[in-house]
């Protein structure tokens, strides 16, 4: 009788406390041989004991360190599934972290554009538009200080909160349940964009039935604008 393959996965940004490092747990509980990744490869040390869990140094800004680690994996995608991450912070673009809403906006759409031009490789691709999700995004802030005589001084605590995270606490969901719902996802074969994670239900309400002026009132708050 002939072995089935065993079911593969490449998991990027895996650090421990993060989307990637929970991911790669349910994939592994779920069976998968996960290969998992990071800059640095002391940050998913716990992840290194796990049956069927192959750990890997990746840069993915870096092609050198692109090819050391996978080389010619494109192939191995064919009749797979890939899953993008963004983020509600592009749909809703929140004040001082534009850089961050717009490289979510971007990851949105070249996954979508991605989806369409793979679709004829049997290649499924989901665009997760990712909730308000507990990690350490904000515990690897850089420190940062308004300089002396700001234009932003009058908003200073609101700057100081949205850098620590602080107000978005209470409303942070769990990474393990995250994982587990877009894992189940990915292996059962669903494409196209999908949300998951605290918040994203509403943020997909309130952008499509909200008049403009009451989403900005809610995300940016009536006179906090400097």
């Amino acid at each position: 009788m002939a072995i089935k393959p065993t079911k593969t996965a490449l998991v990027t940004g895996c650090s421990e406390g993060g989307l990637g490092f929970a991911i790669v747990q349910e994939f592994q509980a779920r069976g998968v041989h996960v290969f998992a990744t990071a800059r640095s490869p002391a940050k998913v040390a716990a992840l290194k004991g796990l049956p069927n869990v192959t750990v890997l140094a990746l840069d993915v800004t870096s092609e050198a360190s692109i090819q050391e680690a996978v080389r010619a994996f494109a192939p191995l995608v064919i009749e797979g599934s890939i899953a993008n991450l963004a983020s509600i912070s592009g749909l809703v673009r929140p004040p001082y972290m534009d850089v961050y809403a717009g490289s979510k906006s971007a990851v949105e759409a070249i996954s979508e554009s991605l989806r369409h031009e793979l679709q004829p490789f049997g290649v499924k691709v989901l665009t997760v538009i990712v909730g308000a999700i507990k990690t350490n995004i904000f515990n690897n802030r850089p420190e940062y200080e308004l300089p002396q005589g700001s234009r932003y001084e009058p908003v200073r605590k609101e700057v100081a909160a949205r850098i620590a995270g602080s107000d978005v606490e209470g409303r942070l969901g769990k990474p393990e349940d995250f994982a587990k719902s877009l894992v189940r996802d990915m292996m059962g074969g669903v494409s196209g964009t999908i949300r998951r994670g605290n918040m994203s239900s509403f943020v997909r309400f309130a952008t499509a039935v909200f008049p403009r002026f009451i989403l900005v009132s809610i995300v940016v708050g009536v006179g906090k604008t400097p």
